[in-house]
């Protein structure tokens, strides 16, 4: 071998040992920084160190999580704090897998890595924790907030009025949809803060078309007219001068239904001061000793509707409770209603 060989030798032996040194001090520079391409939860944290990766993360990760969650239903609004949720995610773990993938092969192939401006594609998930015992409760006082029970189309009556009460849908939260969307929501960190609930529509037992179908005939007393009327699929059909009890015995008012009917009714004569010696008695139907006279309707409690031949006193409160009709006029209305008739006294 001759000089000048032996000088290239040295000369190559010495080139490659300088750069390998340069090469493991480069390498060495860049192991506080995680490399291109890594991202961790969606952030990329390319060439930051520790401190800045750990305030990346902070920032776009856990400080969004940090805000409470808003549920809306119409005007309705619940919150959710994050207090309660409990939030924590181990980013320091995350942050070190980065770097590991930052480190990963051989120093020749991270400097060639680093040099040729390659990066390493490497995506890390944040594992999000939370109280999930918290977000059960949520939704549970979601659903008792926004619960509504149908209502059934009904008639409103008045002592001499009938109108009709619109039917209303009801509506139940989709509480495992909620849980979800909040189980969605929480575990990826991304996403609005505020979530629209979605219910299940619940239909009412009778709507408004059906409710005429459901009070064929209806009744109303107006006490202070001494006005008994007639409604046929809630319109006004007749109206009939009465006679309602007197002061002290006076008509009961609210909401019952015709109980019973009959023909010439029986007079079980109630045992009140006011019958005197007749307390007691039982007056068989049609004699004139009899007060109920041709129909009976019974509304409540020994009250009911009947004709009477002291037609003198329709127009007035003069009875003992009942309502008196003429006789063509019960005879009349007996014939247009049946048991189970509602009637409004008022």
């Amino acid at each position: 071998m001759g000089r000048k060989t032996q000088v290239a030798i040295v000369a190559i032996v010495v080139l490659l040992l300088g750069g390998a040194v340069a090469a493991y001090a480069y390498d060495g520079a860049q192991k506080d920084k995680i490399a291109d391409g890594v991202t961790v939860a969606g952030v990329d944290l390319s060439g930051m160190n520790r401190e800045e990766a750990t305030q990346a993360l902070t920032n776009q990760v856990l400080a969004p999580q940090r805000k409470p969650v808003t549920v809306t239903f119409k005007k309705e609004k619940f919150q959710l704090p994050a207090k309660q949720l409990k939030i924590h995610a181990n980013v320091q773990a995350a942050i070190n897998q980065a770097f590991d993938e930052s480190r990963d092969g051989s120093l020749p192939s991270r400097v060639f890595r680093e040099i040729t401006g390659a990066e390493v594609q490497a995506s890390i998930p944040v594992n999000v924790g939370y109280s999930q015992k918290a977000v059960n409760r949520f939704v549970k006082k979601v659903a008792d907030g926004i619960v509504k029970e149908p209502v059934d189309a009904s008639v409103s009556a008045g002592p001499d009025s009938l109108s009709v009460v619109k039917a209303e849908n009801g509506y139940k939260l989709r509480d495992n949809k909620l849980t979800d969307q909040l189980t969605s929501l929480l575990d990826s960190g991304r996403g609005s803060r505020t979530i629209v609930a979605k219910v299940n529509v619940t239909k009412p037992a009778v709507t408004t078309a059906e409710v005429a179908e459901k009070y064929p005939t209806y009744l109303t007393l107006d006490r202070s007219n001494f006005t008994l009327t007639l409604w046929k699929n809630l319109e006004k059909v007749k109206s009939y001068t009465v006679a309602v009890g007197q002061v002290g015995l006076e008509t009961p008012a609210g909401l019952y239904s015709i109980q019973d009917k009959q023909v010439d009714p029986v007079w079980t004569v109630p045992n009140s001061a006011w019958a005197g010696d007749m307390a007691g008695q039982v007056v068989p139907g049609g004699v004139p000793e009899n007060p109920l006279k041709a129909r009976w309707m019974g509304i409540f409690d020994g009250a009911g509707i009947h004709g009477t031949d002291e037609t003198y006193s329709l127009g007035s409160a003069a009875s003992h409770g009942c309502v008196r009709m003429s006789v063509p006029d019960v005879i009349d209305l007996y014939d247009r209603v049946d048991v189970g008739t509602p009637i409004y006294i008022g």
